[in-house]
């Protein structure tokens, strides 16, 4: 947050593929773990405050590994969801028609393709500035598609941060999605060969951008 890094799972929640001998992504686009992956101990995390129209980030690894970065070809996404009256950041498990998609990012094509979060370390998003106050989950989503061309060979690597957003505005984001319910395992940016030949266009998987 504001550029400094803070302490590793202080405000994301510790997700089942932390270790480096179990860092695999996520394969079942229909599973309730597409929302945020997480360990069952999410309550322990706790909820940054951040203001609207700031930014902030995820560092890539797997814990206790040389492994840093995204390693795999694939869009990344950021999600965020309010928390509903009567629940908090830190309990609350994201379910309904509740995601909003903030940013998303695809490949460049040119002389060849590239995805410009291959190799990344840290990725970031700007909070809309118009993002009305409250608590929110925010959940990075990065999409490996090396092995995409067969069904349920796209791999999902994601994780939410629990936010206190303040000094918002007063948009209405949307349109809402559900997770899992927002991607099919047959979309044509999961289910996908991106090597032979190589592609010439990419359909994002999800809503489009909320641009508040």
């Amino acid at each position: 947050m504001n550029g400094q890094s803070t302490e590793d799972w202080q405000y994301v929640r510790q997700t089942a593929n932390y270790k480096p001998s179990d860092n695999a992504g996520l394969l079942d686009v229909t599973s309730l773990a597409l929302r945020c992956y997480e360990l069952p101990d999410k309550a322990e995390t706790q909820t940054a405050t951040v203001a609207a129209g700031s930014t902030v980030g995820f560092t890539v690894m797997a814990e206790g590994s040389e492994t840093l970065g995204i390693f795999h070809q694939g869009p990344l996404l950021f999600y965020m969801a309010k928390v509903p009256t009567g629940e908090t950041a830190a309990t609350w498990d994201g379910s309904g028609d509740v995601w909003f998609k903030i940013y998303d990012e695809g490949p460049i094509f040119g002389e060849t393709v590239e995805w410009p979060s291959f190799v990344k370390t840290q990725v970031t998003v700007q909070i809309p500035p118009s993002l009305p106050s409250g608590e929110y989950l925010l959940r990075v989503e990065h999409i490996a598609l090396h092995v995409a061309h067969r069904p349920s060979g796209a791999q999902f690597f994601l994780a939410c941060a629990q936010l206190n957003v303040i000094d918002g505005g007063n948009g209405t984001p949307g349109p809402l999605v559900a997770f899992p319910g927002a991607y099919s395992g047959t979309d044509p940016g999961i289910l996908i060969e991106i090597y032979l030949p190589p592609i010439t266009s990419y359909t994002m998987p999800g809503p489009p951008i909320w641009d508040g």
